[in-house]
């Protein structure tokens, strides 16, 4: 995914704010799971979702005011109900901004693991 950094992304001094990198990472995914067909908004429909368990952040070099970051997202592991992504940041010159590792679990709609749909799992771990 690519991502342009804009003034509302950053703080004072020109610096992509450190929270900033969350919605980066969520938007990362949202696009990941859209390309292989699974929709969030037909999950939440059935009363079913996914929830984060766990973020890790590395941050390991600076983005600045108008640059443009790459969002590389992978599934490195996954079970019946749960998907542990991993991500790089990387901006337009290459150089590594964060190393990241977002926990998934699949959960009803009372907060309660469920086995995920085949379709959805499937999906993670395909293309």
């Amino acid at each position: 995914m690519q991502k342009r950094i804009y003034y509302h992304d950053t703080d004072c001094g020109g610096v992509v704010y450190y929270a900033n990198y969350l919605k980066f990472l969520e938007e990362a995914r949202t696009e990941f799971m859209e390309d292989r067909g699974i929709l969030m908004k037909n999950l939440i429909d059935r009363g079913e979702f996914f929830v984060v368990a766990r973020q890790e952040v590395d941050y390991k070099a600076p983005a600045h005011y108008a640059d443009t970051l790459t969002v590389d997202t992978i599934v490195s592991e996954s079970s019946a109900v749960k998907v542990i992504f991993s991500h790089e940041i990387r901006n337009q010159h290459g150089r590594i901004c964060v190393v990241a590792k977002t926990t998934l679990v699949y959960v009803d709609k009372n907060l309660k693991p469920k086995i995920m749909p085949e379709h959805v799992r499937k999906g993670l771990i395909s293309k």
